[in-house]
Parts: structure tokens; sequence; C-alpha cells
């Protein structure tokens, strides 16, 4: 079979997921089952994989989501504990005494306190967290999910701690050893000094997007979500975008390029966080008018879902802004001790695994769950228990709020099963044992992005970013993104003679910008939203902010690439 019609079969379970959510409206646990059946078919029709070898894939994939719905009850269930603890109504309060305005209450956490999220933990979690956040201070559950979604990319590239980069670049390093010995390699000696480079000329990437995403992502609120429906109003918060922006981007340049790919969305995110809120309590670059989304009564009932937005136009502390805010504070804070090796948590926590492996009797269909390591295990329900202490909460609060957030569970269980199940079994097809691929053909992905490849040419640099992201669309992970298509990245780049760090360096960048539009992090966020059945209609809002973060990343590839500055790589 040609590689063309390999890439058109893998790329139909894609396409239903598409139709079925954004053409016809179907919740994701109705579209992501169908979706992977059509996977199943593909993959018995045309790569002639066993059925047992599938079975096993989608058992692997069910065990890799378990890890994911670990994530998801642990952001809710904190949720729901600072909801009844009275620490949610706190933080509401001292919010609206840095500011009312919701543009600028949509930068500090969003953007913001976001980042931070992300460069210490990854994997999904600073929407999960962010977005009820802005759903407890009167944000349509639509809105707050959009633009939790859409700032959740810039921060992606060093997430966890670098781990796209560190990780999802591991396949590279006997290839950058033939790089070096060959006298190809100009500006890097080893794996190492390699994934620094990465990191640098990401951040030139994503540079220019983390000064335009906050103010196009402002407008969009108050164009869409608005009363007056007007880009203008969001556009008038420019000043406090382009200061947040520089907030964030000094540190995150620094660490890029002096220290590593580890802490630049961390530390860029931590301080920042820590000006702009100075800032916006004294007014500086603050708009003169406040801004707000106005009653409830006039908002589409298609920006609301089953959890409902708060009503109070006026919040009461209940404690401390300090003792509120501190459950955050401990995440923040045990998620760093916890990601840096030397401190040697991370190798504890990280090897208290429940494995599976060989499934069904396939060796190397194996998965795990790192019950500790998980985010939302360590710190998220550990925080959530300590805060009930913490906040002297009464049983029948604690009741309310578990019973509530295992509720929750029932509709993102049902789709990110399905989902993952086919990201498994898209990721397994190619296996290199002729007994299950008697045919030696490529993975899924792989045999979409060659036949992508053939047809770009020397046009490649403005759509390697788009592979990055349909490898996070499909995985729901920049790491796994970047260990799916580093190496095809790489070839492309050797065979096209381009600058093989500036490609790789499209990928990581796409990968998460991909974190947009990915399946995973969509129904994980309307999980803790409560929009469930709208994934579809954050797709579309999310897709356009998408295609504009992968042309500025494509202009600036392919001015690397072709410039004045290539003959540096």
């Amino acid at each position: 079979m040609s590689m063309e019609l390999l890439a058109l079969v893998a790329l139909l379970p894609i396409l239903v997921a598409l139709v079925l959510m954004v053409g016809m409206r179907w919740p994701s646990t109705r579209a992501m089952p169908l979706a992977w059946l059509v996977c199943v078919l593909g993959a018995i029709g045309a790569w002639n994989l066993p059925p047992g070898y599938i079975a096993a894939l989608s058992l692997q994939g069910l065990v890799t989501a378990v890890g994911v719905l670990i994530i998801v009850f642990g952001a809710i269930v904190i949720l729901y504990t600072l909801k009844y603890s009275g620490g949610m109504e706190t933080i509401q309060y001292g919010m609206q005494n840095i500011s009312r305005d919701k543009r600028v209450q949509a930068i500090i956490i969003g953007y913001m306190f976001a980042a931070f999220i992300e460069g210490a933990a990854g994997f999904g979690t600073p929407a999960a967290l962010a977005a009820p956040l802005l759903l407890s201070l009167g944000f349509p559950p639509l809105a707050a999910a959009v633009i939790c979604l859409v700032f959740n990319s810039f921060p992606v590239s060093f997430g966890a701690v670098g781990t796209p980069i560190l990780i999802g670049l591991k396949f590279l390093a006997p290839l950058t050893t033939e790089a070096v010995a060959s006298g190809v390699a100009l500006n890097f000696t080893d794996f190492g000094s390699f994934a620094k480079v990465i990191g640098q000329w990401a951040t030139v990437m994503h540079g220019p997007m983390v000064f335009i995403l906050p103010i196009f992502m402002l407008g969009f609120l108050t164009r869409f979500y608005g009363q007056k429906k007007s880009w203008s109003e969001g556009f008038a918060a420019w000043k406090f975008c382009v200061f947040s922006a520089v907030a964030f981007i000094v540190p995150y340049l620094v660490f890029a390029w002096l220290v590593g790919p580890e802490f630049p969305s961390m530390i860029g995110g931590l301080v920042g966080l820590g000006i702009i809120v100075a800032g916006a309590k004294k007014g500086f670059c603050v708009p003169k008018d406040t801004w707000d989304f106005g009653p409830q009564s006039t908002w589409e009932a298609a920006w609301t879902g089953s959890i409902a937005t708060s009503t109070n136009t006026e919040f009461k502390p209940h404690m401390s802004q300090f003792m509120a805010w501190l459950p955050y504070i401990l995440i923040g804070v045990i998620l760093v001790l916890t990601r840096i090796p030397e401190l040697g948590l991370k190798g504890f926590l990280s090897a208290q695994k429940l494995p599976f492996n060989d499934i069904l009797g396939y060796k190397g269909v194996s998965a795990s769950i790192d019950y500790l390591y998980l985010p939302g295990t360590v710190p998220f329900t550990l925080v959530a228990l300590l805060t009930i202490v913490l906040h002297g909460m009464k049983g029948d609060a604690v009741k309310k709020a578990w019973t509530e957030s295992i509720a929750k569970m029932k509709a993102p269980t049902i789709a990110l099963f399905a989902a993952v199940a086919l990201v498994s079994i898209f990721r397994g097809s190619g296996v290199a044992d002729i007994a299950l691929n008697p045919n030696s053909y490529p993975s899924m992905p792989l045999a979409m992005a060659k036949t992508v490849a053939a047809f770009a040419g020397n046009a490649w640099p403005m759509l390697a970013s788009y592979v990055g992201g349909l490898g996070a669309f499909i995985t729901g992970s920049n790491t796994v993104s970047d260990l799916l298509f580093a190496e095809f990245q790489w070839g492309v780049a050797q065979q096209l003679q381009l600058p093989r760090q500036i490609i790789v360096a499209a990928q990581v960048v796409g990968g998460a910008m991909g974190n947009m539009v990915c399946i995973h992090n969509i129904v994980a966020v309307c999980a803790v939203t409560g929009l469930i059945g709208r994934e579809g209609m954050i797709l579309k809002r999310t897709f356009w902010p998408f295609v504009l973060y992968g042309v500025v990343v494509g202009i600036i590839a392919t001015v690397l690439s072709f410039g004045p500055y290539a003959n540096l790589f």
C-alpha cells in the first residue's frame, strides 16, 4: 500500500473525531469511542495488525488514561475543597481587591499563574487548575476553558521541569553524537548541549507570541463574550499585556539561554506573577475602565455547563489571603521539590509504580501508573487532604467536596479511555516486529508526516511546527509528540539540508502550541468546568489561535533556515 494511502487511512480517525465533535457537536463521550473504532478497523485492514495486539494496545491506553484521570480528579477535588472550606471565596475577595477587571484577572490567572504551574508540573495541569479559578471569579465556563487552553502554549516546551526537551528528544541522542563526530554540528558538543540549544531557539520562536497572544485573546474574550461584542475593548488592555509579557519573558530568556531547559517557564511564571500582581495593585498599566461579562441572564446558554459560575458580585473573606492561597502555594512548592532530581524526592516518587508489563503477552506493550509521581496524587490530592486540616473543615463540608468531585468524573472517564486507547494504537502501529507488522509499515503518525513532507520540500520550515501540533493533538502531550516526531524532523532537515536544530526546535514549539487543540486537554478542562459535551465548540475556538501561532513560528523558522543567519547552523 502506498504511503499516501496509508496516511489517508491514518487520518480517518482524526477526521471522524473532528466532524462529529466540531461539525455535528457530538460530545466526546460519543465521538471518541467511534473514532477509536475507526482506528481499530484501519489498523486491521491497512496495517494488518493482529486483533490481539490491537486489544493489548487499547488496554495500554486505558492504563495511561487512568494517570490522566488522576490528574483531573486531583484538580477537581482541590477546587471543591476550597469551595466548601471558604478558601475560594476568600481568593475571589482578594482577586477583586487586586482588580475587578476580568481582562486583568485573565492575564494574572490564565496567563501567568498557569505558566508557573506548567513549568512545574506540565501534562495539562495548568488548564485544569486555572480554569476553575477563573470560573469562581465569574467567568463563563466556555470563556475560562478557551482562555486557559490557548495560554497553555508558550510555557509548554519547558513544562514539567524541561521534560518535553530532555525526555521528548532522547531518541536524538545517538544522532547528535554522530553529528558531532562527523563535524556537522557547529554549536553543540553532546546531547546535553544540543538540548540547551533547542531550548534557546524554542524561546526565539515562542517569543513573539508571548506578546501577541495575550492581546489577541483579550480581544477574543471581549468580542465573543462581551456585551458590546467588540475586539477593541480587549485590545484596550494592551499595556497590561505588554507589561505582563516583559515580566515573564525576561527570566524566561535568561534561564533558557544561560541555564538550560529545566526552569524557563517555572521561573518566568513565578517572577512574572509577583511583578504583575504588585503592578496591578498599584494600577500600573491597568485600563482606566473596568470590564466585565455583564449579567449572567444575558449570557448565551452555550457558555455555561453543569458547574455553575459564581453569581456573587461581592465576596467575603473567611480567612486570611495567605491561608486561602496556602493550598496553591503548597502545590507549587511540592511540585518544585518533587521535580528537581538533585533533591532526591523525584527519584523516590517516580520509582513507585503500578506496572502492567507485556499486556496480553505482547512483549513491549507495557504501561504503568506512577501513583505517587502523578500531580493528581502528589501534590493535588495530598494538598486537598491537608487543606481539610489547614482550613478547619467540618465533616459535612468534606463529604460534599469529595462526593461532587467523584460525580464529575464519569463523562471524562469515558472520553479519555477512548482517546488514549486510540493514541496507543497510533503509536504502536509502527512496531518493528515482522510478526505483528508484516508489511513493516511506519506508524500511523509517521505515515502522515512523511506524506506531508514529500509534498512540502523547502517549504518545510513553515510546516514543521504543525507536525508537532498534530502530535500533541493526537497524543495530548508535547513530550510524546517529540518522542513520535523528533527523529522524523531531524531526518527531513538532513534530507533537505536545513539546520537540524532549527527544525527540531520548531517541532518542540509545535508540540507546545498543539496543547490548545489536543483532545486530552480539552476533555480535561471540560471536566473541571462542567462542559463535557462542548468539546467541539471549544476546538472551533482554539483552532484559529493555533493556526496563527504556527504561522508566526513558521516565518521565524524560515528566516532562520534560509536567511542571513542560516550559515550559523
